[in-house]
């Protein structure tokens, strides 16, 4: 296995990245960084319960696998996944069915796929992959991508090493959850004007700098895209960049991971 997975590393891997609302999949060339072919979307079982989930996973390897360009059949998977993983168990389910709490989804995977599987936090994957490929290449010391959705996710990012894990969404500012206030969610929620919402993340990245002094903060999730309505408006020391990769984040981190590791 191990002369296997050094072959694989130089050859397309499969990753997936599981959400609530759909699990997508692709082939990515681990050594750049890049998908290869056309992502295989499909919508996340609803009760999104361990099992179900499993089988939509199995299908959508199972596609990617039979593609001309694919690896080799017994080639890991990276698969990223919406919730705290230690150790290849799930400790936490905010947006997939609280069945999966507890869960070991190595084992789970490994045993659906007939194949080695490597777990990780769905952020943590999207900031390895812009550490890696992204707006991060190449810089050392503190990276932190902060994705700006739902909630606030995070990745921490030191000398091209993830420290898993990281929830700085849920940083406490001025008595509340940062990712209630802050968030690309509550900012619509709240009917907040561009300049009123970059007011908002001032004060979350002001307080996140002041703890960690990072080199560069990384922003992703969907409002990345419109970076040019609110970056400009903050004052930091720290250098702030939108992520590059946008959706293939996840599942190039995913690879990046197994790849890796």
């Amino acid at each position: 296995m191990a002369m296997q997975d050094e072959k694989s590393k130089h050859s397309p891997l499969i990753g997936i990245d599981i959400g609530g609302t759909g699990i997508k999949g692709g082939l990515v060339d681990p050594e750049k960084g890049e998908l290869i072919g056309d992502r295989v979307h499909v919508p996340t079982p609803q009760p999104s319960t361990p099992e179900a989930v499993a089988e939509v996973v199995a299908q959508v390897v199972a596609k990617l696998s039979a593609r001309p360009d694919a690896s080799v059949a017994d080639s890991p998977v990276g698969v990223t996944f919406p919730g705290i993983i230690r150790h290849g168990v799930v400790h936490s389910a905010a947006n997939v069915d609280k069945s999966w709490l507890k869960t070991d989804i190595d084992a789970l995977l490994t045993e659906r796929l007939g194949r080695r599987v490597g777990v990780i936090n769905d952020a943590d994957a999207a900031g390895l992959a812009e550490a890696r490929f992204g707006a991060g290449e190449g810089v050392s010391g503190t990276v932190l991508v902060i994705t700006l959705g739902t909630g606030i996710g995070s990745a921490f990012i030191f000398n091209g090493k993830l420290v898993p894990n990281a929830e700085l969404g849920h940083l406490e500012i001025d008595g509340f959850d940062a990712e209630t206030k802050a968030s690309a969610v509550a900012r619509e929620r709240d009917g907040l004007s561009w300049e009123e919402y970059s007011l908002l993340l001032q004060r979350y990245f002001s307080h996140v700098e002041f703890l960690f002094s990072p080199e560069l903060f990384i922003v992703g999730g969907g409002i990345s895209k419109r970076a040019d309505e609110y970056l400009p408006q903050l004052k930091l020391r720290t250098p702030i960049a939108p992520a590059e990769l946008m959706n293939d984040a996840g599942i190039v981190g995913a690879v990046v991971d197994i790849a890796h590791n």
